[in-house]
């Protein structure tokens, strides 16, 4: 069979890692499973779409395509054709499959293929390939028992199962990693983002069976008034005027989040997965012609939905999936010639669960030992209640008072009608003296310093909570000048005690 694909159409990564797959292929056993990374946005569907038409070309074997929603069986087919591979999608309208029509492609959805299958419609036996898109998804593991002489290859962004009693090593016998969001970014292929973080207290919040937050809980806190209030200032402060996707976990908050901004002036529409098709066809035309449109939605805009014009993503939810966290920031990662950089804001510490989205992680290690990664992201989006360690006290003899209740003083200033600074200034200035008192020479005050990184850190993050509406980058900033401002002051007051003592 001849296509019109060509490798030189290709990117340089592209071709780099197709060529590696085939080489896998090759020397690889029968029934050799595969799984496949590439991040969203670089290209994942041009590369299985080449991978089908060589395996055809190079084997003369029948290739079936799995996807978990009609929309990618759609756009799964189209980029098929556009490199000349004939191709038949498997959906509920297909009652029998022609063996005149020779097809060597099908593109199908699970559950439909499954009943197909059981029909008698489509036979196994003649498919030498299946390619899983969305690899991810535990949905198709059900299936592959049934292709028993068929190689698989699984595509995914995030080889990294939710359910850690089903890792993806259990159903693949080597991991692929292709290129890097960070280097996808420094090649000019993905654009570059700004992150802006808020540090939102997620304790009502409560996981389902799915290990996933529920959207009862989420509902509850996304549609506070308080919640309401700092996602429309977040807008405001760092994504006004630009095309914006808000992800929601519930159909009752994005609704909220709708009339929040629609009452504010701004050109706002909602989709959830119950939205009619021709009316979904009708807000997403809508979206990509209107300058400044804001999209909120839930459940619908992770997979399967490409708009390049996208200029900023809301993370106006929590969650435990590192797959939705970076299929929805995604979704605002494509470079155009006039746009290089796009906004996230992040409402749900899902940066603190996860780390900053282009950060390379180590894709190898992860799929090899998932139980250690799922605990570290466990761990991770624990709160830990604030003590002080006995051990830590003992390094402060001559102090009676370590802590310092800043949510207090902050209070006290303002009943006062003092500058909020005043309450830092006095933080540290305590720290000062801690460090001071229980030192004979200034390099041992200075090492001090060191102990107390988790308490001062801890007293930044209940300063910005007294101050409200303060993004994560602030609080950054605001450690390290907390640190280089207590370094200065324990030197002024060792120097001013050293010089004391040499004139008594």
């Amino acid at each position: 069979m001849k296509t019109n694909c060509t490798v030189a159409e290709l990117y340089p990564y592209q071709e780099r890692d197709l060529n590696v797959l085939f080489e896998r292929l090759e020397r690889a056993p029968a029934q050799q499973r595969l799984l496949y990374q590439l991040p969203t946005g670089g290209g994942k569907t041009r590369i299985f779409s080449e991978i089908a038409g060589r395996y055809i070309a190079q084997y003369g074997k029948k290739v079936m395509v799995l996807t978990h929603r009609v929309e990618l069986c759609s756009q799964t087919s189209a980029a098929l054709k556009a490199l000349g591979i004939r191709n038949k999608v498997i959906n509920s309208q297909v009652k029998k499959i022609s063996a005149k029509e020779n097809y060597r492609c099908f593109v199908a959805m699970v559950e439909t293929l499954k009943n197909r299958i059981k029909a008698g419609i489509i036979a196994t036996k003649d498919i030498g390939l299946v390619i899983i898109d969305e690899a991810h998804h535990n949905s198709f593991q059900k299936l592959l028992g049934k292709f028993e002489q068929a190689t698989v290859i699984g595509v995914t962004a995030t080889p990294f199962s939710s359910d850690i009693n089903l890792p993806m090593r259990k159903h693949y016998q080597e991991l692929v990693v292709g290129e890097s969001i960070e280097n996808l970014i420094a090649q000019g292929f993905l654009a570059k983002p700004t992150n802006w973080r808020y540090d939102v207290e997620l304790n009502t919040l409560q996981t389902g069976i799915s290990g996933d937050f529920t959207v009862a809980t989420s509902d509850a806190l996304y549609t506070s008034p308080a919640m309401l209030e700092l996602l429309l200032h977040a807008y405001e402060a760092h994504a006004k005027n630009k095309k914006t996707l808000i992800f929601n976990n519930g159909i009752f908050t994005s609704k909220a989040v709708l009339k929040l901004f629609t009452d504010a002036g701004y050109p706002a529409k909602h989709l959830d997965n119950h939205t009619a098709p021709s009316e979904r066809a009708e807000i997403l035309k809508w979206f990509k012609k209107t300058k400044g449109a804001i999209l909120t939605s839930v459940s619908i805009l992770t997979t399967g939905f490409d708009e390049p014009t996208v200029q900023a993503v809301i993370l106006n939810r929590a969650t435990t999936s590192l797959t939705l966290y970076h299929q929805m920031i995604g979704r605002a990662a494509r470079r155009l010639p006039q746009k290089k950089t796009f906004t996230i804001i992040d409402l749900g510490n899902n940066t603190d669960r996860f780390g900053e989205w282009h950060v390379p992680i180590d894709w190898q290690r992860v799929f090899e030992q998932p139980e250690a990664y799922y605990e570290a992201l466990h761990s991770k989006s624990e709160f830990e209640a604030h003590q002080l360690p006995a051990d830590l006290r003992a390094k402060f003899p001559n102090t009676l008072q370590l802590s310092f209740d800043i949510q207090q003083a902050h209070q006290e200033a303002v009943a006062n009608q003092l500058k909020s600074k005043i309450v830092i200034r006095d933080a540290i200035r305590q720290h000062a003296l801690m460090c001071a008192d229980n030192s004979n020479q200034l390099t041992e005050a200075l090492a001090l310093t060191e102990l107390l990184e988790k308490e001062i850190a801890w007293r930044v993050k209940q300063y910005a909570k007294c101050l409200g509406r303060v993004t994560k980058n602030y609080t950054e900033w605001l450690t390290e000048d907390y640190k280089s401002r207590l370094r200065t002051l324990i030197t002024k007051i060792m120097n001013r005690r050293a010089l004391h003592l040499r004139s008594a």
